[in-house]
């Protein structure tokens, strides 16, 4: 799994092929420890098909800024380097494996 950070965002993120889905999360955040064993599992299931990652957002604050991310986890999903969807909070592991596909 992808770490994203401030510094790598522009060529992990925006200049990849692939459609890539980050969970900002804090290691404080209690459902976002909840929400990792499926983000795990989905980046396995869709190795290869999509880049799937975490973005600490205590670590990474100008990223958080640019994409307004005010509640944790949230999820972003990019194509072609721009968000085109997101989720905010727990989410079933069907749902979001459905707007990945969509991608």
């Amino acid at each position: 799994m992808v770490e994203f950070t401030d510094g790598n965002f522009k060529k992990e993120v925006l200049e990849v092929k692939v459609p890539v889905v980050i969970d900002f999360w804090a290691t404080w955040c209690g459902p976002c420890k909840a929400i990792t064993p499926i983000i795990e599992e989905l980046d396995r299931e869709f190795s290869g098909k999509a880049k799937i990652g975490k973005l600490n957002v205590d670590e990474n604050p100008a990223v958080t800024e640019q994409h307004s991310v005010f509640n944790i986890p949230t999820l972003i999903f990019f194509k072609d380097g721009k968000e085109v969807d997101r989720l905010v909070g727990i989410n079933p592991k069907a749902k979001i494996s459905k707007k990945i596909e969509s991608l």
